[in-house]
This record gives C-alpha cells, sequence and structure tokens, in this order.
C-alpha cells in the first residue's frame, strides 16, 4: 500500500492508500483535513452518493508572487516515473522529511521535475506568502524549485537555478517563518506555515550554499603580515642605533639622520 507520507488513518482503524485517498477527497474536501474523523462507512457512502461538493473560489493576493517558471513537460514513461518515485522516496527518507500530508500532490510532481543523476539535498513544507495553495520547497545542488497545486488546479511550477540566487535569509515567527529568496531583481517570500523547526532545517542547509562569507584578499593579508614584520625590523634597528650613538660610535647628527631614514619607512 502507498502511503508515502504516512499513514492515511480512519476513526474506526482503517488505512486509505494515497491512490483512495485522492479519489475520495474530490467527492468531500473535508477528507485531507479531518480524515481520522472518517470511518470505512462514511467512505463508502461518499462513493455511493458520487455527488462532488461544490468549490467556492477563494480570492488570493496577486501583487507578491513572482512570475511563474513553467519548464516544459518531461515526457517520460512509466517506468521511469516509477523508478524517480522510488529514488525521491529514498533521499526523502534519508533526511527525514516531516511533511505535511497537504503536500501529497506537489510529492508526485517531483519524478516530472527531478532526473535520476540530481539529488534533494533538503525540502520543506513552504507557500507563496500571501496565497493558500499548499507547496514544497526543494534544493538541489544546482538550483531551488518551489511547487504549490491547489485542491483542483494544475500544479505551478517555480526554479531558481543557482546563479540566479545573491543570497537568502530567514524571519523568525513563533507561527510561520518566513525564507526568502533574494534574486537579482527581486525577493521572493515563502511562508512555513506548517513546522518551524523543519523550516530552520531547511534554512540552515541552503544558506551554506547561498551565503558566502567576505573573504579578506590574499594580497592584503600577506601586504599586513609583512608590513608588521617590516615594522619591527625597523624598532630592531633603532635600538642598535642608539647603542651606537651611547658607545661614541655614532655622532648625535649621524644617529638622527639614520632615525629619520628608518621611520620614513613606517609611513
Amino acid at each position: 500500500m502507498d502511503t508515502f507520507l504516512g499513514a492515511n488513518k480512519l476513526s474506526d482503524g482503517g488505512i486509505l492508500c494515497n491512490k483512495c485517498l485522492d479519489k475520495i477527497s474530490n467527492l468531500n474536501q473535508e477528507l485531507l483535513y479531518n480524515l481520522n474523523t472518517f470511518s470505512i462507512g462514511d467512505i463508502n457512502s461518499l462513493l455511493q452518493k458520487g455527488k462532488t461538493e461544490s468549490v467556492v473560489p477563494i480570492a488570493q493576493a496577486e501583487q507578491n508572487l513572482p512570475s511563474l517558471t513553467e519548464p516544459e513537460p518531461q515526457d517520460i514513461s512509466g517506468e521511469v516515473y516509477k523508478r524517480r518515485k522510488r529514488k525521491i522516496k529514498y533521499e526523502l527518507e534519508k533526511l527525514n522529511a516531516n511533511l505535511s500530508v497537504f503536500t501529497k500532490g506537489e510529492i508526485k510532481e517531483l519524478p516530472y521535475l527531478i532526473s535520476e543523476d540530481e539529488k534533494i539535498i533538503a525540502i520543506t513544507d513552504a507557500q507563496f506568502i500571501n496565497t493558500l495553495d499548499a507547496g514544497v520547497l526543494v534544493a538541489t545542488a544546482s538550483r531551488l524549485l518551489s511547487v504549490s497545486k491547489s485542491m483542483f488546479g494544475a500544479a505551478k511550477i517555480n526554479i531558481y537555478p543557482n546563479e540566479t540566487i545573491r543570497s537568502v535569509s530567514f524571519v523568525t515567527d513563533p507561527r510561520s517563518p518566513i525564507i526568502k529568496l533574494h534574486l537579482e531583481e527581486r525577493v521572493v517570500e515563502f511562508e512555513c506555515y506548517m513546522d518551524k523547526e523543519d523550516a530552520e532545517k531547511f534554512y540552515d542547509k541552503i544558506k551554506t550554499i547561498y551565503n558566502h562569507p567576505v573573504e579578506q584578499p590574499q594580497k592584503q593579508i600577506g601586504s599586513t603580515a609583512a608590513k608588521s614584520k617590516s615594522s619591527e625590523t625597523i624598532f630592531e634597528q633603532l635600538e642598535k642605533l642608539g647603542k651606537l650613538r651611547e658607545n661614541g660610535i655614532l655622532t648625535d647628527a649621524e644617529f638622527a639622520e639614520q632615525k629619520k631614514k628608518l621611520l620614513e619607512q613606517l609611513e
């Protein structure tokens, strides 16, 4: 039985596979949110009734949404899809991915987007700020992917190659922390509403890729070290000049002239 993101438990102890949950949720959307309040008998009644509930469109704020980067759909065979799905499932298990039940539709899209030679290094629940669509933010070695899917709509895909991301930042919030992608021309914000700790873990992983510490040029470091060494040498020579004057080997005028030359080297 495919319970990719965990068991879909019913009130009477029964378990639905993901395929069954997808089918029955088209008849009653409440199943996705309160599945554990339904029994097998309730499920059978809904299937026999076969009437879909009316869906009321929800107004969404559009001003902060980035333009979508829809990739060309990959034409892959069923066997390739299954192979990629197994690979992705294994990678998510290795990462101890803590994804919500609402991201099942997004997970099913990943085999179309991530090839077998591209490894997932981090993933978390994340949706565009000011939207209500569930979604995931996925990190690989070469890019970040945002996949979001409404209940009955098509998946919305946004791809951010590494070279377009200048840095990332994290805004702490007790309820819904925000991950920001600082791109070349804009900032894209994702709200992590499901698991604060999981969002922080995701950010800790990607910040090592995109937030590079400013390094001091090696030439400047070498120059500073050389200057420090030169200063020590000059002070030693001044000390020697002082002893030569004390012993009468140098006159006061000769000492002053040599001292002036050495001090000029410090500037």
